[in-house]
């Protein structure tokens, strides 16, 4: 059975785009990574994934009209072949046009427990808050800021002492586990 096509938008350093890229040369995965593509040309993650033999595409948005700038992301992906795109650190809103072309192909990472803290700065507000735990989901893209179906989560308490950072830094260690397992799921639908 042919592998679907797998587009991956990044905006820094790519380390869940990267367990991504892993997880698609197992045997049994039902996607592979046509394409990484960001709104930074200088990312760290395109470098990685160049070096590791996946196809890069980047385009700055300054001094572009934002649908000219994701016009020409959504050509590249197309070009590219690509089936599905998900969103691994992209700091940037799609616009509802984008999200309409695409609708129920898109999924993302989002450090909270959605419904919690939609946007960003998530484990202040959850430390702020006093929460008992924190953690990540992944959810399908809708026109409306981290609100589509929540396909899967990982949960991590929060500490005595925590700060932002540190909790940061666990829920990034459960996203790289979650976000490869809930993509096969998600293509395997």
């Amino acid at each position: 059975m042919a592998k679907r096509r797998l587009g991956i938008l990044i905006s820094g350093r790519g380390s869940n785009m990267q367990t991504l890229v892993e997880a698609s040369r197992t045997r049994e995965s039902p996607y592979e990574v046509a394409l990484v593509a960001s709104d930074k040309p200088d990312a760290a993650g395109l470098a990685w994934a160049a070096a590791h033999g996946v196809a890069t595409f980047a385009q700055s948005p300054k001094g572009m009209a934002k649908t000219d700038y994701e016009a020409r992301i959504d050509a590249a992906l197309r070009d590219a072949g690509v089936e599905a795109i998900a969103l691994a650190g992209y700091m940037r809103l799609l616009t509802d046009g984008f999200v309409q072309r695409w609708r129920g192909r898109i999924v993302n990472i989002h450090p909270s427990l959605l419904p919690l803290y939609k946007g960003l700065d998530t484990h202040a507000r959850a430390i702020a808050a006093g929460n008992a735990e924190a953690g990540c989901s992944v959810h399908v893209v809708t026109e409306e800021l981290d609100g589509g179906e929540v396909l899967g989560q990982a949960r991590v308490p929060i500490l005595p002492g925590d700060t932002p950072d540190t909790l940061a830094a666990r829920v990034l260690a459960e996203e790289h586990k979650l976000y490869p397992r809930i993509v096969r799921e998600w293509l395997n639908r």
